[in-house]
């Protein structure tokens, strides 16, 4: 009796009797059924369920599905019951593609490679290089584009100076040093510091091409008592030949007096764990460069203005732009014959976008005249300054004959470069 009263609640019977008990209480018609579809049949046509049947897979080669047994009596008849189990939907094919997709992961998860990282190599989480070296090297791989070469088919020194600066701003980037501030620490931008280049020297033996890629090294060291001294590495990635090798001084001034400045202590805390004790990669150039006026140089372009684009955050001209300035009054002949391989540069002042300036150059020795007889390397005393003659920067630059081979070798220049 129990077990016919639990039946009849999940599997209800359609009868003569219950069909009219339910029309006078109100209960849905005999001609719709309880899942409120209408009878195909007449008035005759009531719903019959056999709890007894079990629903077959397939009839007459057709596979039958939970819906094909609610037929009335004048269709088609099915033994399928509409039972609570099969009225469920099919968890076995939903369990086997999640089961599926966890295997796909766990194999993922697998293959990646879970050694620990060496502590002598620090990965940048930008994505811009990495820090080896025990945490005082920083190194960064560029790609020469095809818009960063020139007439001769390579690299300008105006690129090689770019990706210099750019591994030097995120070496303090990836050191966590970065402050508000063009490579200027937290502490420099409580005092209102920032970082101002005075001397760079670099040295080139062979310009990439377009498409090579090449590897910067920088580090940092102190310079006196009051400066800092940064050298860069540019090498070959495919050959691991040294390229480039450059040095250069850095001391601070107050941004908004435009002042030079003492490093304070609080600064010099911050950088000091970072400088390498070495010597420089590029010996100093003692030499005093002469004084250059409109009466002792050969060439002299005038006219010269900065642009927008050629301020730099701290709203002074970056010292890249100085480098194009200075080639400026190169004198051609040099220029389509020769490459510049070796250059010091002497930074005395800064200048603002609406200065404008002069670019003298001399030429040493037997003059653009002997060039075709000597066949060897020339030297040129640059000046940069404001029309008004205010030097801005003062240089000398060495340049070798183009495809000259071994001539080009850093360690054949003259004893007096290096």
């Amino acid at each position: 009796m129990v077990a016919t009263i639990a039946a009849s609640a999940f599997f209800p019977v359609a009868s003569e009797s219950g069909a009219q008990a339910s029309s006078k209480l109100g209960a849905v018609p005999t001609t719709v059924d309880t899942l409120g579809i209408k009878s195909k049949s007449g008035s005759h046509g009531r719903l019959k369920v056999k709890a007894s049947a079990q629903a077959p897979s397939k009839v007459n080669g057709t596979k039958v599905g939970v819906m094909e047994g609610l037929r009335g009596e004048n269709e088609t008849q099915s033994h399928a019951p509409r039972t609570f189990i099969n009225t469920l939907p099919d968890w076995s094919m939903l369990l086997a593609a999640i089961t599926t997709m966890f295997l796909a992961a766990e194999k993922q998860w697998m293959m990646l490679d879970w050694k620990p990282r060496r502590p002598d190599m620090l990965v940048d989480p930008f994505g811009l290089g990495k820090i080896v070296q025990d945490g005082l090297v920083f190194r960064q791989n560029f790609s020469i584009r095809s818009y960063e070469i020139g007439a001769d088919r390579t690299a300008s020194i105006e690129t090689l100076m770019n990706h210099l600066q750019e591994t030097a701003l995120n070496h303090v980037k990836t050191a966590g040093l970065l402050g508000d501030g063009f490579g200027s620490t937290p502490e420099m931008c409580k005092k209102n510091l920032i970082w101002v280049v005075t001397k760079m020297q670099v040295l080139v033996d062979r310009y990439p091409t377009w498409g090579d890629v090449v590897q910067v090294d920088t580090w940092v060291d102190a310079s006196g008592k009051n400066g800092m001294r940064r050298d860069w590495l540019l090498r070959d990635c495919k050959t691991g030949d040294i390229l480039t090798r450059a040095s250069s001084v850095w001391v601070m001034m107050n941004k908004k007096t435009r002042k030079l400045s003492k490093i304070p202590d609080e600064v010099r805390q911050e950088i000091g764990p970072y400088f390498v004790d070495s010597p420089p990669v590029v010996d100093d150039d003692s030499r005093k460069l002469p004084k250059l006026d409109e009466h002792r140089a050969d060439y002299v372009r005038s006219g010269l203005t900065p642009k927008w684009s050629d301020l730099d955050v701290n709203q002074h001209v970056n010292n890249v732009k100085y480098i194009g300035w200075i080639l400026e009054s190169a004198p051609l002949p040099i220029v389509e014959s020769h490459e510049l391989c070796g250059m010091t540069l002497e930074y005395r002042r800064e200048c603002g976008r609406d200065s404008v300036l002069q670019s003298l150059t001399a030429v040493s020795g037997d003059g653009v005249g002997g060039l075709a007889d000597s066949g060897g390397f020339v030297e040129c005393r640059h000046l940069l300054r404001l029309e008004g003659g205010a030097e801005i920067v003062k240089g000398r630059t060495l340049w070798r004959p183009k495809y000259a081979g071994s001539l080009g070798s850093l360690n054949q220049l003259p004893a007096e470069t290096t």
